[in-house]
């Protein structure tokens, strides 16, 4: 199977429309949030060399490295998500006849159930990073991409959101309390903190005129 990333809009759009249950919601999400943090990076950089912004310019350049390592990132996400929903099917396909191998399916099962918790919360992660450094693109960037600024924000908050989703449907198949409790906290955490900044974003975006 080709990368996912090397698909084109029509076909990526296609394989989530398919009745194949991967790539999905966990994908989805992590191309999202490439898509937010690539518009972003776009924003910063119509920003970047015009006299009439550089008092912004070093604020937003030095945001370039962060955004343009979540976008890389979360591009790599996309396939790393299908991958991991993969590796549950196979684990579950494993033969379960003999003691010796009901014990080395369900360790199978539990590492591949760690491993498709632990991806979109990598996607998570990602996009709240970028996520946070929204308001002051959209702030301080150039106005006539202040909407594309305020695009970027949803995409990350839908990303973060769709990522926190997949990383709490898996919680129940993690059969460790103290990882399990650590991935409910950390997810708690960054939904949080991408609230108050998608919050932060929705201000500044009401203030242009481009919400009500």
């Amino acid at each position: 199977m080709h990368p996912l990333v090397s698909l084109s809009v029509a076909e990526f759009s296609a394989a989530l429309a398919s009745e194949a249950p991967a790539p999905g919601g966990g994908s989805a999400s992590a191309a999202a949030g490439a898509a937010g943090a690539g518009l972003l990076s776009m924003v910063v950089r119509l920003t970047l060399g015009k006299e009439k912004y550089r008092d912004a310019w070093a604020e937003l350049e030095a945001l370039l490295p962060k955004l343009d390592g979540a976008r890389t990132r979360l591009l790599e996400l996309v396939d790393e998500d299908t991958k991991a929903y993969d590796a549950i099917v196979t684990a579950r396909k494993l033969p379960k006849e003999s003691d010796a191998e009901k014990a080395a399916r369900k360790k199978a099962i539990d590492d591949a159930t760690v491993l498709a918790t632990t991806v979109p919360m990598q996607t998570a992660f990602f996009a709240e990073q970028a996520l946070r450094s929204a308001a002051a693109v959209g702030k301080n960037g150039n106005p006539n991409a202040a909407s594309d600024a305020f695009v970027a924000a949803l995409l990350l908050s839908a990303a973060l959101e769709g990522a926190l989703a997949n990383v709490r449907i898996n919680l129940g198949g993690i059969a460790d309390p103290e990882l399990k409790r650590g991935f409910a906290e950390d997810a708690d955490d960054l939904a949080k903190k991408g609230a108050v900044s998608l919050e932060a974003c929705r201000t500044i975006a009401r203030g242009r005129g481009l919400v009500a």
